[in-house]
């Protein structure tokens, strides 16, 4: 008995130990902690998918982070999620010179940070500051303002945003949560590894504690009266605290879902999504993700898959309906090109390029050449069988698509290998390495400049070794122009031109799968789907 009660102590000193240094570690030891006790009235729990490594939007590229933080920072300008054009947000109005060079922004006058600081043009400046210092390492940011060059305070509440050149994308970019407006003293006040357990903006809610691997919280900022015109009047039944909290075990989601656990959750898997369709206490919500479906490149220096009639041959041979009825429950919508068709510039003239045709995908394997001399219902190459590596993700899915596609392509004589690649960093170490001939990506965004880094010959995810002068300068001409027709002409000829050649195996339209309870009201996404419109939520009178 008196080890055992010994042995009790040294459990509870342990877990009070890892609770001391938790808080010692995200400076929550005083007032925010206290502030985190007291319940809310309307509060909900949010299941986020995954834990970023970072959760700064100025310094770390996850999706998710966006999820909270959406709500914690407003931007310069919105994209309305009913029509995706621009409107008013930090900035109440703005003119672009007729060279595309000097964007001027005319600031909204009375907004506070969350913490007291006003919200004026040095605000903004500081946030650009912080976010080119090349010593804060932005991923992803930075590189989205494009050919920024500096700023100009004209006065107070107006900032010019200077450019190299024309950079079309920027109003996009300044619409998203990567490029919003935190206070200046709470940027000063703390260090990058500690300002993330601290965050400050002018949004609808407050950030209020970041425990890692456990919840993040936030709570409504009673003071916010500078909303877009897309948020709602707030009411009795509004939200007004929302615990995140993380399950990266995709079966956990649904259980979770079911039995109270939490109100909202993303990334339902397809079959727990499809059977949750019946359950009266639960509301499915799928949200087409506007960017890259779900697509698997083509290495074109690397045989098999440098001769095009091989790349159109696999193209040929995958059953991309049944794998999306089959793997995504025919929640998604099959894709045709390098774009999802709800993203602005995608060009429909490519629906059903490459139907499924095993007998054409024959033909072409023979017009390249290849034949089956040993009767083994494979192809045969100067080593073995004809042999094609694909880099699979783990994520999405992925995998299982990836072994359905394995099954599909024996059929017409072509061995598949898998490799996993469990992590992002691990499939840009395989794709450096240079062994393989399909790799599968994908990335969201609403502006199709985001092609440029996939298939430019010098862009940094330039995983197809395509090099093109002609599709180079058609994505170079369509950042650069103003006109929303010509861009659109520019980006349909990058489309077709990427199908023409076989860059691409498009899959599928992402979806995110988002389950919520019957008792949630109101709860619509953002103009990119990742993002809910918190401030719109509501709770059903019936609680």
């Amino acid at each position: 008995m008196e080890g055992a009660e010994r042995l009790n102590m040294m459990r509870w000193f342990h877990r009070g130990l890892i609770a001391l240094l938790i808080l010692i570690m995200t400076g929550c030891a005083g007032a925010p902690a206290a502030e985190s006790q007291a319940q809310a009235r309307n509060r909900i729990v949010y299941g986020l998918t995954l834990e970023p490594s970072g959760f700064d939007p100025h310094i770390n590229a996850s999706s998710e982070l966006g999820i909270p933080l959406r709500s914690v920072y407003d931007t310069l300008v919105y994209r309305d999620p009913n029509d995706k054009r621009f409107v008013s947000g930090l900035a109440a109005a703005w003119e672009i010179s007729p060279d595309g060079l000097v964007y001027t922004f005319m600031l909204r006058q009375g907004v506070m940070f969350h913490d007291g600081t006003p919200f004026n043009a040095a605000a903004v400046g500081a946030n650009l500051d912080r976010i080119t210092n090349p010593d804060n390492a932005s991923q992803k940011a930075v590189f989205m303002l494009g050919t920024y060059t500096r700023y100009e305070i004209v006065d107070d509440y107006t900032i010019r945003v200077v450019l190299s050149e024309p950079y079309s994308p920027l109003l996009d970019s300044l619409s998203q949560v990567y490029l919003g407006i935190a206070s200046p003293t709470a940027l000063s006040a703390y260090s990058n590894e500690r300002y993330q357990f601290h965050q400050v903006g002018t949004g609808p809610f407050r950030f209020v504690e970041y425990l890692p691997g456990d919840r993040l919280v936030i709570r409504r900022n009673a003071d916010y009266t500078w909303m877009p015109s897309f948020y709602q009047p707030v009411n009795d039944l509004s939200v007004d605290e929302v615990e995140f909290r993380f399950f990266s075990d995709p079966p956990t989601r649904a259980i979770a879902l079911e039995s109270g656990d939490a109100q909202i959750m993303g990334e339902l898997l397809p079959i727990d999504a499809r059977a949750l369709s019946n359950n009266i206490d639960i509301q499915i919500l799928p949200v087409t993700i506007a960017g890259q479906p779900l697509q698997f490149m083509f290495n074109t220096a690397r045989a098999p898959t440098d001769n095009l009639l091989v790349r159109q041959a696999l193209l040929f041979a995958t059953n991309r309906d049944l794998i999306v009825d089959g793997i995504y429950q025919d929640f998604s919508p099959v894709a045709w090109g390098a774009l999802a068709a709800i993203t602005p510039f995608y060009n429909d003239q490519v629906v059903g390029a490459y139907t499924y045709d095993t007998v054409q995908a024959r033909l072409l394997m023979e017009q390249a050449g290849y034949i089956d001399a040993d009767n083994n219902s494979f192809y045969d190459a100067v080593d073995g069988d004809l042999t094609v590596t694909l880099i699979v993700p783990s994520w999405g899915l992925i995998p299982e698509v990836a072994q359905l596609i394995q099954d599909q392509w024996r059929i017409i004589g072509v061995r598949a290998v898998l490799d996993s690649a469990p992590s992002r960093t691990m499939v840009v170490e395989k794709v450096n390495e240079g062994a393989y001939n399909l790799v599968a990506f994908y990335s969201f965004g609403n502006d199709a400049s985001l092609l440029n880094d996939y298939f430019r010959g010098d862009g940094s995810l330039n995983w197809t070794g395509y090099q093109s002068s002609d599709l180079d300068n058609l994505l170079i001409d369509a950042t650069r122009q103003s006109d929303p027709n010509g861009r659109a002409a520019g980006y349909g000829q990058v489309q077709r031109l990427l199908l023409e050649q076989a860059l691409i195996l498009p899959i599928r339209d992402y979806v995110n799968l988002n389950g919520a309870r019957a008792e949630i009201q109101g709860l619509t996404y953002d103009a990119y789907g990742w993002n809910p419109l918190l401030h719109n939520v509501t709770l059903s009178p019936a609680l």
